[in-house]
């Protein structure tokens, strides 16, 4: 009785091992106490565990001509304390997410960030341009990509491009990124020898898209099957680091990795997870190195993602007058807005959020920026219409078109904190561009390009007294003579076009400036300008009569 009790409990343990493995392989869960996935597999593990018990028992019962069928004591016990052990480990799961959340650790939670209040001009050049904001998002990318993707015949049929773009600061310069995937698990199969040639760059700040082709291709992506599988691979190698979202970036060289941020708990099991450790690995072949978060390369643009971002801050804002406060009371309490666009400062990519009271949600009393490598965190006490009610003002500008603003990002314009913005048509397409004030969002400016829409906000921001005369983009300060005017309908936007005797152009909108119709043929005007994309053609700033 005693060895078929040990071959049935040996037998049980073989089999739970071998659907351990299979699990393993598949669902790849960190060997971690701190994941709550960990405990999930364990659980699993012990269900597995105690159902062969079962099924042995009564097997083994069947095949037995005499003795009674009931269970003995020890089958009894042996079987049950595998559902036990997963009771406790559930018991632990839901214990630790209660004892280690906010409800006992408010202030723990709340201290995991450290704020700066900074100066808004200080930090924010004033912008002649806006080379250094991103402010494509990532369904417009992924429009512009696969259109460039569609272009390379022998590449469509057979890969895809990643879903996911990552934000990066590329020679001082904004781009998205996104590498190629295996279309399918046949294509897999029949290009994997070959790997993935290249990955997209989508340039944010012109609307275009080129393929990169890699001397070597990638071996590891994340459509990659059993070995050649991303997250596989990694997780052979750091079996219990619990993986953040992965990144594909490439060093200033052009080399592509991976980025991988590895999650920690800075309270108890899982209380306020937070990036510790960060892996870099070559997806071309399969090395990698861990760095402490404090030694990541400097060319590395994300380590953390935006919503943990607004998360940990929302920790700091709501929790540091104590739980109980951040539900009933509510003094002091303050959160992020529901999104978040990126801004280029020096060589890091940074997010921007604004900052809004938990008890009013039509203003913004601030606005932060975090560094996306660095976890570093800056507030603005900058007080001024929130994102949303700017996106509707810049949509109610262009309402017959039925354009959506996407989510803004922040400038300094005339020492104006200014919202800026793209306009998309249903297709997801940048049709213009847009600017409002963020103090008096009834101030909005609307152009085609990026140096126009500066060019009319600066305009307004004169007429209702708050920029400097003086204030212009780089451009040109002259006395011409007319020579020809036209107006010209362009997507129902009447535009003034004046030639000079020169034969240069300058431009502006009617509907910003109505005494435009007043200039005739032979006029002598005094204007200010910018340059547009075209070095013949300009855009009017100001301009006036000689003589009046």
């Amino acid at each position: 009785m005693e060895k078929k009790w040990l071959l049935r409990f040996l037998s049980s343990l073989g089999i739970t091992a071998a659907a351990g493995f299979v699990l393993f392989y598949f669902m790849l869960p960190p060997l971690s106490f701190y994941s709550a996935g960990f405990y999930g597999y364990l659980i699993f593990l012990c269900v597995i565990y105690s159902a062969a018990q079962f099924v042995l028992f009564s097997w083994k019962q069947k095949g037995r001509r005499r003795a009674s069928s009931r269970m003995t004591r020890k089958d009894f016990y042996t079987a049950v304390a595998g559902i036990a052990a997963a009771g406790l480990l559930f018991l632990v799961l839901v214990l630790g997410r209660i004892i280690f959340s906010p409800l006992f650790f408010a202030k723990r939670y709340a201290s995991v960030i450290t704020v700066k209040e900074a100066v808004f001009e200080e930090d924010m050049p004033e912008a002649t341009s806006v080379t250094n904001i991103a402010l494509m998002d990532t369904e417009s990318a992924k429009i512009i990509g696969n259109r460039t993707l569609g272009a390379l015949s022998e590449l469509v049929s057979q890969y895809s491009i990643n879903e996911t773009y990552t934000q990066i600061n590329y020679q001082n310069a904004p781009q998205k990124l996104a590498n190629l995937e295996y279309d399918d698990f046949f294509k897999w199969l029949n290009n994997r020898s070959k790997g993935v040639p290249g990955y997209v760059m989508v340039d944010p700040v012109n609307n275009s898209a080129s393929y990169q082709k890699l001397e070597k291709p990638l071996r590891y992506v994340q459509s990659g099957y059993f070995g050649d599988n991303l997250e596989r691979k990694l997780r052979f190698s750091y079996p219990t680091k619990i993986f953040d979202t992965y990144y594909f970036e490439i060093d200033e060289e052009g080399n592509p990795y991976y980025i991988v941020p590895c999650l920690r708990p800075q309270i108890g099991l899982f209380g306020a997870m937070d990036v510790a450790e960060v892996i870099l690995f070559n997806p071309c072949d399969g090395s990698s190195k861990l760095y402490p978060i404090g030694e990541v390369p400097a060319w590395v643009d994300i380590v953390y993602n935006g919503d943990l971002a607004s998360e940990k801050y929302n920790w700091y804002g709501k929790l540091s007058g104590g739980f109980w406060n951040s539900v009933i009371g509510n003094k002091n309490c303050k959160m992020t807005t529901d999104d978040y666009g990126y801004i280029v400062l020096g060589d890091d990519v940074w997010y921007f959020t604004g900052v809004t009271s938990v008890t009013a949600d039509e203003s913004n009393i601030g606005f932060l920026i975090t560094n996306a490598r660095t976890g570093e965190y800056k507030f603005y006490p900058v007080v001024g219409a929130e994102e949303y009610s700017a996106m509707g003002a810049a949509e109610g500008e262009v309402q017959e078109k039925g354009y959506k603003a996407s989510f803004p990002s922040l400038v300094n314009i005339s020492g104006q904190a200014t919202y800026i913005m793209v306009l998309k048509d249903s297709g997801g397409l940048v049709k213009l561009y847009a600017l409002v004030n963020v103090k008096n969002y009834g101030i909005v400016a609307t152009a085609e390009t990026q140096g126009e829409a500066i060019a009319a906000y600066k305009k307004l921001l004169r007429a209702n007294e708050m920029g400097a005369e003086e204030d212009g983009m780089d451009g040109v300060t002259a006395e011409i003579l007319v020579e020809d005017v036209r107006i010209v309908t362009v997507d129902e936007v009447p535009i003034v076009y004046v030639t000079d005797s020169e034969g240069d152009v300058y431009k502006g909108y009617l509907k910003s400036d109505e005494s435009l119709i007043l200039i005739r043929r032979g006029d002598r005007l005094r204007v200010s300008a910018s340059q547009t994309e075209n070095e013949r053609i300009y855009f009017l700033e100001n301009w006036g009569f000689i003589g009046e």
